[in-house]
């Protein structure tokens, strides 16, 4: 007998590399209920699906998934930026993208296609040929492209193999993460333990803007409690400059605006 939800459970949990006593105690439910869930014994409620669903911290859209597979409708949406009952994030997403001006900064969405960028973020993007709706993974693997325009973009490239790999891991697998990892290891080839010592505190990406080397580290900001799929894959990074003379650059060009 077919048992959708129990495989989908099963197999959630080995990606999660959780036993089932892990998964019990993480749902405060017994090890023997998730057992007889995964062989088809008992049928979860929905409130059962999406405790689990938290317990795994499955991402929005596979839950609807899980959901689906135990025979309910899905939870989640998946809306656009533009809609309107999304007015608010999108002026948050606004205001936080203008506020960071000099610096710069964009909004991504799971493929790293840009949703949204400043002005100054649009600036650096455009220096590697990039605009709002590219996606920065196919830019990341044009390699002839990036080396002109990154001054070290093997670090940058084997720093990006293991974000992506960690975010495909959170999402359970992804086609086009797991794609673009596979290109930079092909042209990166055979990598090695690195320098001895202690490693610095970032990794810099040091963009070629002309005459200068404009330097940068990032942080991102994603929206806490997020209950749309979109929004949850939503993220903002924003750029800081890391040297001195990037800080008193970007001062100097948003001044002159």
């Amino acid at each position: 007998m077919q048992n959708a939800f129990g495989d989908t459970l099963k197999e959630w949990r080995g990606r999660r590399r959780m036993s089932q006593l892990d998964l019990g105690l993480a749902a405060n439910v017994s090890a023997r209920h998730i057992s007889f869930l995964e062989t088809g014994r008992s049928r979860p409620s929905r409130s059962m699906v999406r405790l689990l669903s938290e317990s795994l911290e499955l991402p929005h859209g596979a839950r609807n998934a899980f959901l689906g597979a135990a025979g309910f409708a899905p939870a989640y949406r998946k809306r656009a930026l533009d809609d309107a009952d999304m007015a608010h994030v999108r002026a948050a997403v606004d205001w936080t993208l203008e506020r960071h001006d000099p610096f710069p900064a964009m909004a991504l969405d799971r493929h790293w296609t840009v949703v949204k960028a400043n002005r100054s973020g649009g600036f650096l993007l455009a220096g590697a040929g990039i605009s709002t709706g590219d996606s920065l993974l196919e830019a990341l693997t044009d390699t002839g492209r990036m080396q002109d325009v990154l001054e070290n973009w093997r670090e940058v490239a084997e720093h990006m193999i293991v974000r992506l790999r960690t975010e495909s891991a959170h999402l359970g697998g992804d086609d086009v993460l797991d794609a673009t990892v596979g290109k930079l290891e092909a042209v990166l080839g055979p990598r090695t333990g690195g320098a001895d010592g202690p490693l610095p505190a970032i990794i810099p990406a040091r963009y070629r803007a002309g005459d200068r080397v404009l330097s940068f580290f990032s942080t991102i900001a994603q929206f806490g409690s997020a209950e749309d799929i979109a929004l949850s894959e939503l993220r903002i990074e924003l750029l800081f400059p890391s040297d001195d003379e990037t800080r008193d650059t970007l001062a100097i060009v948003g001044q002159n605006g």
